[in-house]
């Protein structure tokens, strides 16, 4: 094998041990634009790459590669703001990995809601669903433990009173 042939293995098995990860990810931050879709997420590959020969396993993999991909994410829907063109939902392309939940109209409704969430509050409510700790958010947020719970109480009591004034039928 030859000397970066065994980094490039790793890094292939990396991604496609946590490609679930940065669906999500993406999911959440491009809803309506494939383009801009396959853009971030080849964006979160680039960018894991650059920052692989650094990775020295002091954090879970998951915990640094949530923080590559949030901060690629965010970065990249500032970045691309007005260049954005919506394409109508279509039901086909919501590619939330593993989803389970039948598309019921309560849980199409939360997700909808937690994408209209400023950026911080859209990354901190993605980790928390994905059973991420308060130590293991804060890690990867950069926050403290304490400001990831208040920040959570307040999104889904914000989530609560939006999800409250639109009738289901």
């Amino acid at each position: 094998m030859k000397p970066g042939e065994q980094q490039t293995n790793d890094f292939m098995e990396l991604i496609k041990q946590n490609e679930r990860l940065i669906h999500k990810v993406c999911n959440l931050y491009i809803v309506n634009n494939r383009e801009d879709y396959k853009d971030l997420y080849q964006e979160i590959i680039l960018q894991t790459w650059i920052a692989f020969p650094k990775f020295q396993n002091a954090a879970k993999v998951s915990t640094w590669l949530y923080r590559i991909a949030l901060n690629t994410a965010i970065s990249y829907k500032r970045s691309n703001k007005t260049g954005f063109t919506e394409i109508p939902f279509d039901d086909s392309f919501m590619l939330v990995a593993d989803i389970t939940h039948d598309s019921n109209d309560e849980y199409l409704l939360l997700w909808e809601l937690i994408r209209q969430l400023p950026q911080l509050e859209k990354a901190l409510v993605l980790l928390y669903l994905e059973n991420n700790s308060y130590e293991e958010i804060a890690a990867i947020m950069g926050l403290t433990v304490t400001n990831i719970g208040t920040r959570l109480g307040r999104i889904k009591e914000k989530l609560r009173k939006q999800a409250q004034r639109i009738p289901i039928n």
